[in-house]
Formats: structure tokens, sequence, C-alpha cells
């Protein structure tokens, strides 16, 4: 199965995350990370034209791919480990929020989700992110967003980028036509034109260039070949504050 297959049509149906990062891959080979834990996270090493490369991506078929609090740790460990040793980071996104629950917000789903979002903010390494289908609201901004200081932003041209969901939003905003079946379709396809899609994004400078899925590895390739001698200072301190 090539790239431009793995992700179905229909925003709501599961694939695999791992087939996506194998076709990537040097030799289709990925070196996976704790894989019993937080399933709805990958984290791991791969090659890129004979050079390692940290990756981590939601996995859809794991509670959609939301980021939880065992999600976040995950992640966030994986990608200080890779900063503490200058391993270049590739991030995909499939996102549609942080996992919602009573559970989640008394565990304190606030203060892990801020342990990622300050993982990726203070790495000094490389950084590039491909956007795979959905980036949805605060789960978007902390996957390695160009709002946390992301070096390079790919999408492909079905990804959905918003505050949420085109049919969530509209039925928020329009609440006074659900009703009418008509109008709520078209107000979601206007929504879509207008907000949640990649080009709207790339205007904004959100994303650095809309990619066709075949074109994957030979972009990346090519990122990571640019930002091979990057160098990032911060501010003079000892270290930064991280929500522990």
């Amino acid at each position: 199965m090539s790239l431009d297959t793995i992700i179905p049509d229909s925003p709501n149906k599961p694939y695999d995350m791992r087939e996506v990062i194998e076709k990537v891959a040097d030799e289709g080979d990925f070196l996976e990370l704790q894989k019993e834990h937080a399933g709805n996270i990958l984290v791991g090493f791969i090659r890129l034209d004979g050079e390692t490369v940290g990756v981590v991506a939601n996995q859809p078929l794991v509670l959609a791919g939301c980021l939880d609090i065992n999600a976040s740790k995950k992640a966030a460990r994986f990608i200080r480990f890779c900063d503490s040793f200058d391993i270049p980071i590739l991030t995909f996104v499939d996102v549609p929020g942080f996992l919602p629950g009573v559970a989640q917000e008394y565990g304190g789903i606030i203060k892990h989700g801020a342990k990622l979002l300050f993982a990726y903010s203070e790495a000094s390494v490389p950084l590039v992110t491909v956007i795979t289908r959905k980036a949805y609201g605060g789960a978007y901004d902390v996957m390695a967003s160009k709002h946390i200081k992301a070096d390079v932003n790919y999408a492909r041209p079905s990804a959905e980028i918003a505050v949420m969901g085109a049919k969530g939003a509209t039925e928020i905003l329009y609440r006074s036509e659900l009703g009418d079946k008509d109008k709520i379709a078209k107000r979601t396809a206007e929504y879509e034109a207008r907000f949640a899609n990649p080009f709207v994004a790339a205007e904004r400078g959100f994303i650095d260039d809309v990619i066709m899925p075949h074109g994957t590895r030979r972009r990346v390739i090519r990122a990571l070949s640019t930002l091979k001698h990057k160098r990032s200072e911060g501010p003079k301190k000892k270290h930064g504050n991280i929500p522990l």
C-alpha cells in the first residue's frame, strides 16, 4: 500500500500510523519504543537517508489518536531524550484533540499536556512535522506546530487544521438551524472551505508547504538536510521550569 492510499477518505475511519512511518523510513524499519504503553501515540527511531531520526506520531487506531495523560508523558519523555542526544525529531500529526473525561481532568491533563508542550518548545534539535489528517485545537498546537517553534511543517492537501471539526463547530455556531439538514450541510462545507484546510493555514504561515503523500519521504529528507547544522540559542539561564 502506498502513502497515497493508506489514509482513508473518510475522516472518521481509522488507519495504522505505523504503515505511514514505515513507508517513509529507510528499508521500512521502525524501532518502536514502549509499544504496550499509551498506544494512542507512537515513539521510536527510524533512519532517513542513513541518519537516525526520532519519530513521534499520533495513532488513530487507539482512542482515535487523542492525547491523554499517558500519551503526553510518553511523548514528552521521548522528545527530551532525543534533544539530549542531538537526534532530530519527525512528528506525524493526526489528532482530534485531548481526551475528554472527568478522570483525565482529575488526573491533571492540563499539567501533563503542558509537559509535551514544554518538551517541544525547549527542544533545540531539528523539528519537522507532517500533518496527515486532523489537527484540531490545543492538541494541534502541542504537536510540534509552528506556534511552538517547529522548523518545517508540511500537510497533505486533505488535512484539516482548525479549532475543532467542521461538524462540531457548525452545530455550535448555527444551533438555530440544526433542524434543517440542508442548511447545516451547507454551513459545514463553508466552514471546511474557509477554515479547516491546509491552504488557509499556509496563507497564515502555519504550514510551510502542502505536499502530496507520495512525496513525504523526499521532502522530509530535504528538510532535515537543510536543518542539519541548526543552532538554537535560548535565553541565558540554567534550565527551563518544566511543569512537574
